[in-house]
């Protein structure tokens, strides 16, 4: 299969290890602060099964002189036009966190425009139906870095080099403010089947939060948990990636006839496939 002609060039997407030929291209969502370069090792273990579509959002990295997006809800919008090129083959998505709200409302984009998912991947985030605030006030730096810390994922020696903190804070400040002014609209379900994954000890998600992406979908829906916390998923890459991929697989054997598994709920310890 040939790629399309004019993405490669797109500032929103990196392909860390293309598979031109692969049957199902991956968009891959980062979390707040998080880069396109989270999903560096996402993208080489599924090639050349899967062709990772790793996202840029602006204002960070290479795109750092660009002002972030304001509006989760414009963000997609945006996203959905840097996306559509590459809908030459069946496109998944998958999102963590931030990504995870993000995904939910390309999914619904992608629907209406003719070009719905082959599936919906979450993690780390419950249902956009239960999105609630995190502050009753626009919080100070000391407490998104104190919220950095408890969550994990970063480095711990990021936080005593001051250049690094001060650099940072934008983004993840503008990334906290999309979430926080985040407003779920009603609207039809999606046709996709929706997999939600997630730590056993992440403080942010609840089990009524996961259970309630059921909602979400007239698909299935199925859930795995894992050993940790929100980030679980950088201690056991080997376990998430293969639950993405027997998902896709799943996906395109369902298309073939073949029987589904899915709609089952996994606990900690059973996401390897």
């Amino acid at each position: 299969m040939a790629g399309p002609r004019t993405s490669p060039s797109s500032p929103w997407i990196r392909r860390y290890a293309p598979a031109p030929d692969a049957p199902v291209r991956l968009v891959c969502l980062p979390h707040a602060g998080g880069s396109a370069a989270f999903y560096s090792g996402v993208a080489r273990t599924l090639s050349p099964r899967v062709d990772v579509l790793a996202v840029q959002y602006p204002g960070r990295l290479e795109r750092r002189r660009e002002p972030p997006m304001e509006s989760l809800t414009e963000l997609a919008d945006a996203l959905v036009d840097e996306l559509l090129p590459w809908a030459d083959r069946d496109l998944a998505v998958f999102g963590h966190s931030l990504g995870a709200m993000v995904g939910f409302e390309v999914a619904r984009r992608l629907e209406a425009r003719g070009r719905a998912p082959v599936a919906l991947l979450v993690s780390g985030r419950g249902a956009p139906s239960r999105h609630r605030r995190e502050f009753t006030e626009r919080p100070a730096d000391p407490v998104l870095i104190q919220q950095l810390r408890r969550l994990g994922g970063t480095d711990p020696r990021v936080f005593d080099n001051e250049d690094l903190v001060e650099l940072a804070l934008p983004v993840l400040r503008a990334d906290y403010e999309l979430v926080e002014n985040y407003r779920y609209r009603p609207g039809p379900p999606l046709s996709c089947p929706v997999t939600a994954l997630n730590g056993v000890d992440d403080p942010k998600v609840t089990t009524a939060d996961v259970e309630a992406w059921r909602e979400h979908t007239t698909a299935a829906f199925d859930s795995v948990t894992y050993p940790g916390g929100h980030f679980y998923l950088v201690d056991r890459p080997g376990e998430v990636t293969g639950a993405i991929a027997d998902r896709l697989a799943r996906r395109a054997g369902s298309r073939r006839g073949e029987p589904s598994t899915a709609g089952a709920t996994r606990s900690a310890g059973e996401g390897t496939e």
